[in-house]
């Protein structure tokens, strides 16, 4: 019994201690590499794309209220030209339906198109030479022709044109594919993010041990998304019912002002602010850099010290 009390206080040879420190040091340092996968969006980032998610979300409503017709619902409307070259084989053509889905699919790719023209990157930045100020108010601008010109199609084609000029500007800044004029992705990756949250807990409580590094980092970059995706269906629901409300008290496209407003005011004021802006920005991300740079140095020191 004394001899087994010996073994077990035995300290551990050098170069175990060396591999255990080695592999200690390769965990942490894939667990940071996994964190750095998705840095957390800036406050105003987060808030400018939650908002234009709940513009997009009143528009779309309103136009299906006013005219029967989703703007932004590319999908949907592509379906409706399958059906209807289906009906033209069984001798069922209607051409008033594959007009309109064309008509609205196309609208949705010159908005696309022009946000092209106007930003240079896929990423929302502040920095550069991106039009964003110009972007915002061609929307609004866009939907409150749309409030205003008669007929049915073709002011749905103008909101049409809004929301792919809108869903254009903050494609895959967060770390994943973010559509702000439509949801469907949004839910799928809530809910891919939730299974795999979901499977890590699930080996944790069959191995019955407690978390490791890796699988710590690999939660908290997926909370993080959860966060924005979450804010951003959460707003688009907000902005579709607000949207219906407001329609109930302004009927007709009169209603898409609300959102005209909104865009065209987030438009005029990023022109007008743009150097304070850019120099706000540059603080803050300085100040984060640093506060950055401290944790690697301190994470660094912690990690010497245990290989001690």
């Amino acid at each position: 019994m004394t001899q087994a009390l010996t073994l077990e206080k035995t300290p551990l040879s050098p170069s175990r201690l060396s591999r255990q420190s080695t592999n200690t040091k390769k965990v942490n340092e894939k667990a940071a590499a996994i964190r750095k996968s998705f840095q957390r969006p800036k406050f105003y980032m987060t808030g400018f794309g939650w908002c234009l998610a709940a513009c997009a979300g009143a528009a779309n409503v309103i136009a299906f209220k006013t005219w029967g017709l989703y703007a932004s619902h590319v999908t949907g409307s592509t379906s409706n030209i399958a059906f209807s070259l289906e009906g033209y084989h069984q001798g069922e053509f209607t051409n008033q339906t594959l007009k309109e889905a064309s008509s609205l699919v196309f609208s949705f790719l010159v908005g696309a198109y022009a946000c092209g023209l106007l930003i240079d990157k896929n990423q929302v930045h502040f920095n550069g030479k991106a039009f964003y100020g110009l972007a915002l108010i061609l929307e609004s601008a866009l939907l409150i022709t749309a409030a205003f010109i008669p007929g049915r199609l073709v002011p749905a084609c103008f909101v049409a044109t809004a929301c792919g000029l809108q869903n254009a500007m903050c494609t895959s800044h967060f770390g994943a594919i973010v559509r702000t004029t439509h949801v469907t992705g949004t839910m799928t990756d809530i809910g891919s993010t939730m299974g795999r949250i979901s499977m890590i807990y699930l080996r944790k409580a069959c191995r019955c041990r407690p978390l490791n590094a890796i699988e710590q980092a690999e939660i908290g970059v997926d909370a993080r998304k959860l966060a924005v995706l979450g804010g951003l269906w959460t707003f688009y629901l907000i902005g579709g019912l607000i949207g219906i409300y407001v329609e109930n008290i302004i009927p007709g496209p009169r209603a898409l002002l609300l959102p005209a407003f909104v865009t065209g005011s987030a438009g005029l004021f990023y022109m007008a602010c743009r150097q304070l802006l850019k120099d706000y920005i540059k603080k803050m991300e300085k100040d984060r850099f640093a506060a950055d740079l401290k944790e690697a140095q301190d994470a660094l020191t912690h990690m010497n010290l245990g290989s001690c």
